[in-house]
């Protein structure tokens, strides 16, 4: 049996963003065998929309010439929160509540969901 977090990278090398629902409803993330408080094990695969809004974001500065990249909490509009980056973002442009579009970089040895703004 393949395990939830996986489970849920085997789709993202496939190129889809995979969101857990669980029988009341809510949308969970990260991947888990069971849901949060009710340990209910009827979890299923859901695709998610990609869409959501910055929560909260911080900045790691780092040595020069290094550029400085942002961390950001997301919450996704199925109801999920998680964390990522927005890429070809600034100090100056990125800000809590923006919108953002999710999308899946596979430059690297595996692949990673980050998010670019989208416009208001």
């Amino acid at each position: 049996m393949t395990s939830p977090a996986n489970h849920w990278r085997e789709a993202l090398a496939q190129g889809r963003f995979l969101l857990q629902r669980a029988g009341d409803g809510s949308a969970i993330f990260p991947p888990r065998l069971a849901a949060p408080g009710s340990g209910a094990d009827d979890l299923e695969w859901i695709e998610a929309s990609g869409l959501g809004t910055v929560y909260t974001l911080s900045w790691v500065q780092r040595r020069p010439p290094a550029e400085p990249y942002n961390v950001v909490l997301i919450d996704l509009d199925e109801g999920a929160r998680l964390m990522s980056r927005v890429e070809g973002a600034d100090p100056e442009t990125l800000r809590i509540g923006q919108r953002v579009s999710a999308f899946i970089d596979s430059s690297g040895e595996e692949p990673v969901l980050l998010f670019r703004a989208l416009e208001d």
